[in-house]
Parts: C-alpha cells; structure tokens; sequence
C-alpha cells in the first residue's frame, strides 16, 4: 500500500514503488542503493516527495507519497527510553539535500533511528544529508551530517550509530528540550526589525541574532534571496536556532521553500503577532475574535503551511485557539468562522445595549487609543485612582506591563470630573504598524468604543525613539475605522524617560493636536490631563434649583437616581435640591425647576 497523496499518479509509478516492499536493505546500510535509485527516479518523475520506511532487520515498512510525516509513525515519549525502530529515507525534489524543518521536527518527536534526505536536481541524486539523536547535557538532540555523496552513506555502518543512541538514552535521565531560540529576517526598516524584537520578546523567545537585507523587490519564492537563504541556513545551523521569523507577512509557499531550505520553522511578523494575541487574550470576546483572525489568515495558506500545520511540529504559531481545526478541510473552517461571526454578534448585541444605556444618561465616553507599550492601562489605572467613583475604587485594575500588548480586552470604567459629572474611560486593544487586517477586523466590534467615543486620548510613548511613526501608524488605524476625524488630545506620556529634545520634536511634528505632557507612572500631569479632557468634552447637563412639595417624595428620589445632586436642604414649603440632569431627567422634573444654573 501507498500512502500519502496519490492523486493523479500513473498506475506504473504506484506498481513501481509497491515493489519496494520486497525491495531488502543490509541491516548495517541506512538505505540499499537500489531502492534510493528508485524513490530518486519516480519523485523526479512526479515531482513530489517520496518517503520509504524501513525497520532494523532492513525491510520497507512503509512507502508515501509526501513528506516524512506522511509515514504512520506513533509518537514515542522520551520516558519510555528508546529510539522508535525505524529510519525513513526520503527525497528532495527541489534540489536541497539538508534537513528541511519538518524533517528535523520528525526526526525529535517520533524518535526515529534516523533520517536521511536525498537531493534531486534534473533526475539526478545530488549528494545526501543523514540527521540522527544525540544527547547533549542530558537534553534529547540532534546531528546533522550534510553533503554526503550517496556511495559514502551506504558505507556507514548505521546499526552501530543508532546502538550508541539507544544505549545513552536508556543510561540516562533525557528531557526533551522544548525551548524555543530565534533568528529574525527583516527587509523593510530596521526600525522595523527592531520592533520584531520586541514582539518576539512578547512571545518569550529568546532572540539569537538578526539578519538584515534590503530589498527593492521581492523574491516570489523565498521572500530574500537565496545567497541570504543559505547565509541564514548556516547561521541558524551554528546557533542552533530554531524558529526564523520574519518581518512581513509570507505567502504558504514562501514559508514552504524557507522550512524546507533552512531547516527551521519558518513564521511571518502576522503569525507572530496573532500568537501573542492568542496568548494574551482572556475574556471569551478576545479569545473569539483572535481565534477567528487566526482561521481568516489560514484558511488561504492551507496548502503549503509547512511546519506551522503539521501534526509533529509544536510551538509558536501551532499553541493558539484554533490550532487543531486548521488540520481539517476549508469547509469545517469556513463553518467554524461562520459560527464564530455569530458569536461575536451576539457579543456586539449586549455591546450597543451598554452603550445605549450610556447614551440614554448622557454619560460622555473618552476612550484611551495608542501604540502597543505606549502606557495607556497604566494610565487608565492611574486615573481610576485618582478620579473613580467609590464603588469602582475596588474593581480590579487592568494588567500593565512594560510589554507589547500587555492587554487584549477592553475595559470600560466610570471616573467623576471636578465640573461636568460622570464619565466612561474606556481601555482598547494597542495598535502596531503592519497590524494584521484580519485582526483589525475581527476587532472591530471591541474598537467601536472608539468609533462611538465622544473624545480620544491618544497615548503616545514620548521616550521612542520611532514615536512619530507610531503616531502615523495609529492614524492609519484610526482611519481604517473612520475615526481619524474625531477631536483627540495627544497625551506624550512617559515624559520621565524622555529627552526634552525628543519631546520638542514630536510637539513640532504634531502642533495641529491639543497636546499634553504626562508621567502615569509617575502620576505627573494627571489633574492637568483630567482638566484638559473636561474642557474638550460635550456637556449637555444641566444644573438647576429645585423646589420639591413634601408630598411629591417620589420626584426626589428620581433625582437622586438620575441626577448628581449638589444641595439638599428642607425648607417650609418643600424640599429645595441643586441637581445636575440630563435632557431626558430634566423634561421630566421641569415643572419642579426654580432656577436654571447653566445650560
């Protein structure tokens, strides 16, 4: 039996290959010479990958159409203190003979006694690649012996190899190292690339080196090119690495041929970013709408994901919500994306019944926007410190953290100002530049707040040096939102970390804002900030004297539930009040109201 895709294969090539399980390899030999002719003639011929299987007494187990993950292998747990009994030979049609991601991914989770890749280039055996275990400080490993002419390979006495393995790893206590290291790849700015640092940083992986190369057009099969592919592939083989990310987002095939050439998981600025989305996200709204950014992205790169989608290769990019529905068909994930749409309608339902509620209470809304870090939860809590209601005093502050995204899910939270009464000030999602559009969009029901917010105080990290491009890039956030129009006080927070030479700078970059100087942590400049956003604010209360008869007790109560009540004094002919209302509670009371205050 063949295993793997067959589709449109000739019947010849499928008789070819069946053959193979007669086909008998010396114990000692990774492979006998014949049967990698064979596998190397037909994968040329149908130019796809071809995997043979075969155990320690030499038979052919196993005989796929695909990649090495094609071959039905049980996973072996480490503890169990033994290699899996098979090695798997296969095939690299596009010329590449070392270890490609997936290869080495199989080679540590299935534990296979071996795996060796065969390069092909024009129907011809170009030279071999042979990875095994190894154990390095107790931490379960692997070798890679790379540019092995195909009659040096047949040479090497396997069995001996894989004895050695089996024996330290039955000697010894192994851990699988499950850690995670890093080579970033950027192509537009270095700025940009320094960013990427930071959302890796996010991710907790630690950062190995960077690459840099800059590009006037782009390569359609690996993004760079392919002298800085093999630079990379060097590098990451060097420092050991194993996640290349990169700083702009890569189509399926892009991140095929860079796995397959660099021998490492391969993931884009896009992925990167939903992962952290992913991580970070708590209330059910947050994990929904990041799952469904997740699938939206995929669901177009479902043939040619590589490493990201198979079922041997972990860790970044495969831990979110929604990981395991992307090993299934487009349709089951086009349903789980139409049931997932629903459910945030849902959610958007009770969203605008709150809002009305506000609304109805003339209640003005002032929501807090801004780069990713630039400090809004700290400012938001700091605020709520010093302006909250006493029964909002207790309510659980928003995580802070000197991170980017440190919070994903909006909180909105009532703060009473000097003058103008109650208002709501609303925490939302950062922003970044190369935003994912399918994360914008699945967010948009939690950036409606913005949408609907009576005034916007952008926050900005004074202390950045790329302060102004992050004005720029929450502009153009603001703008896809059709938002960029509303009136915002630009609060340059951070300002015990910044220069004043940078802080001049961005104040002359940005004089068509109202602007503000601040320190939430430090809480400099609150009152000021709090003034500034009184002014700015539509007021449309209005305080009035009232004169209550005593038998209309109930009018009373009305303003206390519905106004903010400045006076209560008990005259002779009734109960005289100063209350502030809104238009609804005063056409209500009107025949009450003694004098008119303000309007």
């Amino acid at each position: 039996m063949i295993y793997g895709n067959i589709d449109g294969i000739r019947k010849s090539a499928l008789d070819e290959l069946e053959s193979l399980y007669k086909a008998k390899t010396p114990k000692d030999e990774a492979c006998s010479l014949s049967i990698m002719e064979t596998i190397s003639r037909v994968s040329s011929f149908i130019e796809r990958e071809i995997s043979v299987a075969i155990d320690r007494r030499g038979n052919t187990v196993s005989v796929a159409i695909g990649d090495s993950t094609s071959v039905e292998i049980p996973t072996l747990d480490i503890r169990e203190k033994k290699l899996a009994g098979v090695r798997i030979i296969h095939t690299h049609p596009n010329g590449f003979s070392n270890l490609s991601a997936l290869d080495i991914s199989a080679l540590l989770k299935l534990k296979l006694d071996a795996i060796v890749a065969i390069g092909i280039y024009e129907g011809k055996i170009i030279d071999c690649s042979l990875g095994m275990l190894t154990v390095m400080n107790d931490t379960l490993d692997y070798e890679e012996e790379q540019h092995i002419k195909i009659e040096d390979l047949t040479s090497i006495n396997i069995l001996n190899k894989i004895a050695y393995i089996d024996s330290m790893i039955k000697e010894r206590d192994i851990i699988e190292d499950e850690i995670e290291s890093a080579i970033l790849v950027g192509s537009d700015t270095k700025e940009s690339l320094e960013e990427l640092k930071e959302l890796t940083k996010a991710c907790e992986i630690p950062v190995l080196d960077s690459v840099f190369q800059s590009r006037n057009k782009i390569d359609a099969a690996f993004y760079i090119g392919r002298g800085k592919v093999l630079e990379i592939a060097s590098l990451r083989q060097k420092l050991r690495a194993n996640v290349i990310i990169f700083d702009d987002e890569l189509s399926g095939s892009q991140v095929r041929n860079l796995e397959a050439a660099l021998g490492a998981k391969v993931i884009d600025r896009t992925t990167l970013i939903l992962e952290i989305f992913a991580r970070r996200a708590k209330s059910r709204e947050a994990k929904i709408q990041v799952e469904l950014a997740q699938l939206k992205y995929r669901a177009s790169r479902l043939q040619g994901l590589g490493t990201i989608l198979s079922r041997t290769g972990g860790g970044i990019g495969t831990r979110g919500p929604g990981e395991k529905k992307l090993e299934t068909d487009r349709r089951h994930i086009k349903e789980q994306i139409y049931d997932l749409n629903a459910e945030l309608k849902k959610i958007k339902k009770i969203r605008e019944t709150q809002r009305e509620k506000r609304n109805k209470e003339s209640i003005p809304k002032v929501s807090l926007v801004g780069y990713t870090n630039a400090g809004k939860s700290t400012l938001r809590n700091a605020l709520c410190d010093v302006a909250a209601q006493k029964e909002v005093q207790g309510k659980e502050k928003v995580f802070e953290a000197d991170m980017l995204f440190a919070t994903l899910d909006i909180t909105t939270r009532a703060i009473i100002l000097k003058n103008k009464g109650i208002i709501t000030l609303t925490d939302t999602v950062g922003f970044v530049r190369k935003l994912p559009h399918d994360l914008v969009e699945a967010f948009k029901s939690t950036l409606e707040e913005v949408i609907y917010a009576d005034l916007l105080c952008h926050v900005v990290d004074a202390s950045s040096e790329t302060a102004l491009e992050q004005i720029k890039a929450v502009e153009e956030v603001l703008h896809e939102l059709d938002a960029l129009d509303k009136k915002t006080i630009l609060v340059l927070n951070k300002i015990d970390k910044a220069d004043s030479a940078r802080l001049e700078e961005i104040k002359v970059a940005t004089e068509h804002y109202d602007t503000i100087e601040i320190s939430a942590k430090e809480g400099t400049n609150l009152e000021v900030l709090l003034d500034e956003i009184e002014e700015n604010l539509p007021y449309t209360m209005k305080k009035c004297e009232y004169l209550i008869p005593y038998d209309r007790s109930d009018m009373v109560s009305f303003l206390h539930r519905n106004g903010r009540v400045f006076e209560e004094d008990y005259r002779e002919n009734g109960t005289f009040m100063i209350v502030e209302v809104d238009d609804e509670s005063y056409n209500k009371s009107s025949e009450f109201v003694i004098k008119l205050i303000n309007q």
